[in-house]
């Protein structure tokens, strides 16, 4: 009872931290759901985590929400998101978790140097990098590190960013889920902590809207980083622990 206690407590915080950046709820809670459940739990638990989320997201932003957009993305993120949930069930849990931690550690200089470039994508293009960015989330877990310089650089900010971000992300998930459950990967124990975890971050994810708008853009590069870093250095932990 205590584990499931701690899990939505970091779930909530979680919450908050997406609500306000727009990433990152993965990112925190990953290294917590592998510790108690085992990575290859932690992954399903996510996705179903994560549907919620984007649900609330897409809730408290609605009227902005880049729906063009959104439908690119997603035609190419929807079978790469299949592709890569299967090749996931596929590998052995301690490269999961060396693949998830150097993946986030990776993302950390190429997101910045993307910035730097400060290069646009039109709307095909974003398309391309739906397919990219859904294959890795079936494989990874989380992309949204990847996701935010995508959008962003489409011309996407703050609100719009955020509820297209999650509008698009919604269509990747259900996609994944939809492999798990034809591949038996969905067992009712794991629909429970999945629906758990992804009450806890509805809840963050609206108080966080509140705090949003007063976020500059040199807090919110630092607070991604600091995500990044410590969640890939607890993944690469655990799977040297294990």
């Amino acid at each position: 009872m205590s584990a499931y206690l701690l899990v939505f407590v970091v779930g909530t915080f979680a919450g908050v931290i997406s609500g306000v950046i727009g990433t990152g709820s993965s990112i925190i809670l990953l290294p917590v759901l592998a510790f108690f459940f085992g990575p290859v739990a932690a992954v399903p638990i996510m996705a179903i985590a994560a549907v919620m989320a984007n649900v609330a997201r897409i809730l408290a932003w609605w009227r902005v929400v880049d729906w063009k957009a959104c439908a690119v993305y997603s035609l190419g993120g929807i079978p790469g998101a299949a592709l890569g949930a299967r090749t996931l069930l596929s590998l052995p849990e301690s490269l999961i978790n060396a693949a998830l931690g150097g993946f986030f550690l990776v993302m950390i200089p190429l997101r910045h140097r993307m910035r730097a470039r400060r290069f646009r994508l039109s709307l095909w293009q974003l398309g391309l990098a739906g397919a990219v960015i859904g294959y890795l989330t079936g494989l990874v877990l989380s992309t949204g590190p990847l996701s935010v310089p995508a959008f962003t650089a489409y011309g996407l900010s703050k609100g719009a960013f955020i509820a297209t971000e999650a509008a698009g992300s919604l269509f990747l998930y259900l996609s994944k889920l939809t492999t798990f459950g034809s591949l038996d990967a969905l067992p009712w124990a794991v629909v429970f902590k999945g629906a758990l975890v992804g009450s806890s971050l509805m809840l963050g994810t609206f108080v966080g809207k509140a705090v949003m708008l007063h976020l500059s853009e040199p807090v919110f590069q630092r607070l991604l980083d600091a995500l990044m870093l410590c969640s890939g250095l607890s993944l690469l932990w655990i799977a040297l622990a294990r």
